[in-house]
């Protein structure tokens, strides 16, 4: 069960401007628009009470309303590479309000991850409700590009990055990085903004679950693209009959074509 009176909305995000693979959230895998995958967790998702997306991408508009999904058109001054995650997010949630409801709590999802641990963000969104914190996102753990094992380099030397004689995966220190996959947030510490800190929307009880079950795949480049793809059809080759119905449900008619 939700916590009484609360109101979790899910908002993705689907910038068209991408420099690395232009009008990416679009771009089709296995059948579909990449955006498509997210939409569909969120609305399959028991925490979340209602998804909106928020784009300057008309063909991305037109696949969120195509599944009953409130769309937002994001303004140019959101729309930039510089401009931040969180002012457009804010927008959306304003926007949302002023036709919809108030709204408790955020989960936001990136339009360009089309592959996410299973239940993460129902996770996520729980983790944030049951313990009162202001937010909590979606971590994974640092391996081989871990800290002591990375190097500066002067010229053709190799420079430790910190100073260290480890050699063995076992003995290095247990760091996480935020994956992508779901950012969840409660609108008061959404809208507590400074602007000497970037990261102040994320208040200060800041929490983290981590991403278990499965990769998350964050599409920036053809790699991403071609790797996402691989991995749909894989799951979809070994396991139509779950995978199918839970992602491609809707494949016919949300098509890339």
């Amino acid at each position: 069960m939700k916590e009484a009176k609360s109101h979790v909305l899910a908002v993705v995000l689907a910038r068209a401007g991408s420099k690395g693979l232009p009008s990416k959230n679009v771009l089709p895998i296995a059948g579909r628009p990449m955006i498509a995958y997210t939409l569909s967790e969120a609305k399959a998702s028991r925490r979340i009470d209602d998804v909106c997306v928020t784009t300057d991408l008309a063909k991305a508009a037109d696949v969120a309303r195509f599944m009953g999904i409130f769309v937002v058109d994001r303004p140019s001054e959101l729309a930039h590479d510089t401009a931040t995650v969180d002012s457009a997010v804010r927008h959306a949630v304003e926007t949302y309000e002023c036709s919809h409801r108030a709204v408790t709590h955020v989960a936001i999802l990136y339009g360009n991850v089309p592959i996410r641990a299973p239940g993460v963000i129902d996770t996520a969104v729980n983790h944030l409700l049951t313990t009162g914190c202001d937010s909590v996102r979606s971590i994974k753990p640092v391996d081989k590009q871990h800290p002591d094992w990375l190097h500066r380099l002067e010229g053709d030397r190799l420079v430790q990055y910190r100073k260290n004689c480890i050699y063995r995966r076992q003995d290095l220190e247990s760091l996480y990085y935020h994956d992508g996959a779901v950012l969840a947030v409660t609108r008061a510490s959404l809208f507590n903004t400074s602007p000497q800190d970037a990261h102040h929307f994320l208040g200060a009880d800041r929490r983290a679950v981590i991403s278990e079950g499965g990769p998350t795949i964050d599409v920036d480049s053809e790699e991403d693209l071609h790797f996402a793809q691989a991995l749909i059809e894989k799951r979809l080759r070994e396991a139509p009959d779950t995978f199918t119905r839970a992602m491609h449900a809707d494949r016919r008619k949300v098509s890339s074509s």
